[in-house]
């Protein structure tokens, strides 16, 4: 069954019924509005600060752009790129691409120009929709985008090189669109992270889509009283497949536009949050607050919170027993997945499995999973393979790319990149990306192995492992840490910490540094090791 037909049926059962909340924290705190303030500033034309859509707006919007696409000629296997901050528009904009039978091409906010216009040369793209943050950027390139016919700005002070696609879409009909859609048609195409590399192009179908609705609500048993806290982009497979919940269930969320522990905790009071998704730093961010005694949370309305999942990266355990200590009557989930195996968890801990924290899972809901050697056979448990997955959510290809796809899927079973191992239970641990394995004098040392003992340190905020050239070693394990605010520590301090390590896994040099994350979480090693590898090889170039 298509995913629209799931919008559809939500706005015949319950029309009137809000379903998406935006809040624009960053919006008020640039005019300086207190939270207290925001029903007198709500319909305010200065800014919104706060908005509501019921689920048949929802639908008729999506209906609008859909009717709009198809009058300009969009037809079925066409590409329309959205190129958003989360908004109320996002999700009406996504569906009715699909309910022309168009493939949906969300594209990472954080793009710049030049990764804009490939994203849209490699996904072959006919319409881009944008937003007023993204003016410069479109601006510097849509000249050198001849496939793009058509640019839709949603926003006001349109620049003159675009449509308006608010009042275009204003002119068109409501009603649903006559496109018959089937599982196996081609639905969206979502980029990697791009954190080795130019991102690739990452295709999947209408069941995809609707598989990941069906596992959401599996794993995690959303109803009508639930109400989701989206915090993480959109554009991401992550934030909005976890959202397919909801829309299954038919039950409410809100869009946060900003990530302050202050922000996160007052919306969850104030809109009666149910259900939070987060990454790993925020709920460092939250945890570092409350323990600082900057934000208290008996100021706060949480009891009606009962589920904290966090996914896109490896958990440390000692953060889940922090987490556990101030939230102790949450139920808490990992999910794990790729944009590859689309969003909300082909493997995941479940909630009864708290006993396991520090593994990524078991298989999700109609996912099999296998730990297994570079031929695909399974190895020994308790041994170091690649984790390999395979179910109703695997991407159809990297799309235009046919190398790509065939080093990675493999008679329908998707390896992953990711090294695990499984224990006696048959829960998985996550080891390290193949990639990011650091060999050191013939031994393979995995960094999340580093990392997550690091984080257990009073001190340490963040932190990532790398690898760095080395002429004797071939390479070294570099930790870079990122303190907390107002925490002071030595190198000497992180070496003594770290005795309790097997000699060889203890990161030879120290650095102290910020550690950058991209908007789905994920530690951009690439970054680290441009700028730490030329210095580490000048120096090891000048010792010869």
């Amino acid at each position: 069954m298509p995913i629209t037909e799931m919008l559809a049926r939500n706005a015949e059962l319950y029309g009137q019924e809000k379903c998406l909340t935006e809040i624009n924290l960053d919006l008020q705190e640039e005019h300086h509005v207190t939270w207290l303030e925001y029903e007198l500033i709500e319909n305010n034309p200065a800014g919104e600060y706060r908005r509501e859509m019921t689920w048949r707006v929802f639908d008729e919007k999506a209906n609008r752009l859909a009717n709009l696409l198809l009058k300009r000629g969009i037809k079925k296997g066409d590409k329309v790129a959205i190129l958003l901050m989360n908004c109320l528009e996002w999700l009406p904009i996504y569906f009715g691409i699909l309910k022309t039978g168009a493939i949906a091409v969300p594209l990472n906010f954080r793009y710049t120009a030049e990764e804009i216009k490939y994203c849209l040369d490699l996904s072959e793209t006919s319409v881009l929709i944008f937003g007023p943050e993204f003016i410069g950027r479109v601006e510097m390139i849509y000249h050198q985008i001849p496939k793009v016919k058509t640019l839709f700005f949603a926003g006001e002070n349109r620049p003159t090189f675009a449509e308006n696609y608010d009042r275009l879409t204003a002119n068109c009909s409501s009603e649903a669109p006559e496109i018959k859609l089937a599982d196996e048609d081609d639905a969206a195409i979502y980029f990697s992270s791009g954190t080795t590399g130019f991102p690739k192009a990452i295709l999947h179908n209408h069941q995809s889509l609707m598989s990941a609705c069906e596992a959401e609500l599996n794993h995690h048993r959303q109803n009508r009283e639930d109400n989701f806290l989206c915090i993480p982009p959109l554009y991401h497979t992550g934030a909005k497949m976890h959202w397919f919940g909801s829309l299954l269930s038919g039950s409410k969320a809100v869009l946060l536009r900003g990530v302050k522990p202050e922000w996160i905790l007052k919306t969850i009071s104030e809109e009666k949050i149910t259900i939070v998704w987060l990454l790993v730093p925020w709920a460092q961010d939250i945890l570092d607050v409350i323990e600082r005694g900057d934000v208290k949370l008996e100021d706060y309305e949480l009891s009606q919170w009962r589920l904290m999942h966090i996914g896109a990266q490896p958990v440390p355990p000692s953060l889940i027993h922090r987490w556990k200590k101030y939230f102790p009557n949450h139920l808490y989930d990992t999910n794990y997945g790729l944009s590859e195996s689309i969003g909300p968890g082909c493997v995941h801990l479940g909630t009864e499995n708290i006993h396991k924290v520090g593994a990524i899972g078991v298989p999700g809901y109609n996912w099999e999973v296998k730990v297994s050697d570079e031929n695909g056979y399974p190895v020994p448990q308790g041994e170091v393979g690649e984790l390999v997955v395979r179910g109703p959510g695997v991407m159809k290809c990297y799309y235009n790319d046919p190398k790509a796809t065939a080093a990675v899927l493999k008679d329908g079973w998707l390896f992953t990149g990711d090294m695990a191992k499984m224990d006696e239970d048959g829960f998985i641990y996550l080891v390290d990306r193949k990639k990011d394995v650091i060999i050191s004098g013939g031994e393979n040392i995995y960094p999340v192995q580093i990392e997550d003992f690091l984080r257990a340190h009073d001190a340490v905020k963040d932190v990532a492992v790398i690898g760095l050239p080395d002429n004797r070693l071939g390479e070294i394990a570099a930790a870079i840490i990122e303190l907390k605010p107002d925490c002071k520590c030595t190198e000497e301090e992180i070496r003594e910490f770290c005795t309790p390590m097997p000699r060889y896994k203890r990161p030879r040099k120290i650095i102290f540094d910020k550690v950058p994350r991209n908007p789905t979480g994920k530690i951009e090693k690439p970054r680290l090791r441009e700028k730490y590898g030329a210095i580490s090889l000048v120096a090891a170039q000048t010792k010869q």
